[in-house]
């Protein structure tokens, strides 16, 4: 009967656990993560929706040429239209609660972590970062000052052109989570190496990770490299990615421990081994406690059972000790087992034994 103790020992810890996490809002999908997460050396964070809040707002509206404000703005948005990117959708509730009608776009191309192309009245327009529209042959020089000015301050700054003609600047901004800070605070003092990995430029990166307190920025990554990126940080030690975004999905598949934020999208979430279902970022720290408490109390569980069986199977059998006395023992080792795993969180298992027979609830 003793092997019963060492055979519940390290389920009972993860289900401890897992219940744990649980209840703060926290969804473990595999054991092997929920295990590993312990061990992780580097947590990264995507910036957009992930640190930040992932609404960002309209900041300056900077039109070139013989343009005006609600031209730019329209055409830009005209192009956005078919994005899921948060940006984008900015660009088009902006422009809807300017009630602007939107221009008759055609034959969109998305390229990733870059920009749009589309055509409009037998012209090409160019919509994304200012190294797009550079690398597109397009002269930035009347708003390169601009550009740099809302980098600096922190915006993501969008650029668009039609034809070989800079139509202007669209600069917006996102703020960052209320509890970034703390959250980054302390995964730092328990000594993991906090990065931020996005595709925005590094001036404004730079600017967001200052405020959220990390200090190692990896920007303008195209999204097809964010899992490049993942791979060759696991060569230093074991990774957990958190992203919220279709761009995160592979990036969080590479890691050791890959996080989806609640809130974000399902390629992400289905990517992912654990899931934050509230949008609190403080429960990242949280889930790495709650793995190594749990791992904690699987070493005590086999200790435990290594105790009962290492005395009580060579004193059963050569019969030095009363059957009766080796059923106690048995059933007090794996009671103790019980009550270290449940310690604290005995809701666990009364819930389970209070379920036994109960009739599934029909959903309506």
């Amino acid at each position: 009967g003793y092997p019963c103790a060492m055979g519940i020992s390290a389920p009972l810890s993860i289900v401890r656990g897992a219940g744990e996490a649980a209840d703060r809002g926290i969804l473990m999908r595999t054991g092997e993560a929920f295990q590993t997460f312990r061990q992780v050396n580097h947590v990264v964070f995507d910036k957009t929706g992930t640190l930040t809040e992932g609404k960002p707002v309209l900041q300056v509206i900077r039109p070139v040429g013989h343009h005006d404000e609600a031209s730019l703005l329209g055409l830009v948005a005209a192009v956005e239209a078919t994005s899921e990117h948060p940006l984008a959708k900015a660009l088009v509730s902006a422009a809807f609660d300017r009630d602007l009608d939107l221009p008759a776009v055609a034959e969109f191309q998305a390229m990733p972590g870059k920009g749009i192309t589309a055509w409009h009245h037998g012209a090409q327009l160019l919509v994304g970062s200012p190294a797009f529209l550079r690398e597109s042959g397009i002269d930035l020089s009347p708003i390169e000052a601009d550009i740099q000015t809302e980098q600096e301050a922190g915006c993501t700054v969008i650029l668009a052109a039609e034809g070989a003609a800079l139509v202007g600047l669209i600069s917006l901004g996102d703020r960052l989570k209320p509890d970034a800070r703390k959250a980054i605070d302390t995964l730092r003092s328990a000594g993991v190496n906090v990065i931020m990995l996005t595709g925005d430029n590094a001036t404004a990166a730079k600017k967001i990770a200052a405020e959220a307190g990390i200090e190692t920025v990896i920007a303008e990554v195209l999204p097809q490299d964010k899992a490049a990126t993942i791979r060759d940080l696991q060569r230093n030690g074991k990774v957990a990615m958190v992203g919220d975004g279709i761009n995160d999905a592979p990036a969080l598949m590479q890691a050791d421990v890959g996080i989806a934020m609640g809130n974000g999208t399902d390629i992400a979430i289905e990517a992912a081994d654990i899931v934050i279902m509230r949008p609190e970022l403080t429960l990242v720290p949280l889930a790495r406690a709650i793995s190594a408490r749990s791992y904690r109390k699987m070493v005590q569980n086999v200790a435990l059972a290594f105790c009962f069986n290492g005395i009580g199977i060579p004193l059963a059998a050569t019969g030095l000790i009363n059957p009766v006395w080796a059923m106690i023992a048995m059933a007090a080792s794996v009671t103790l087992i019980f009550i270290n795993s449940l310690h604290g969180h005995a809701s666990i298992f009364l819930g389970a034994v209070g379920g036994v027979g109960a009739s599934p609830t029909k959903s309506t």
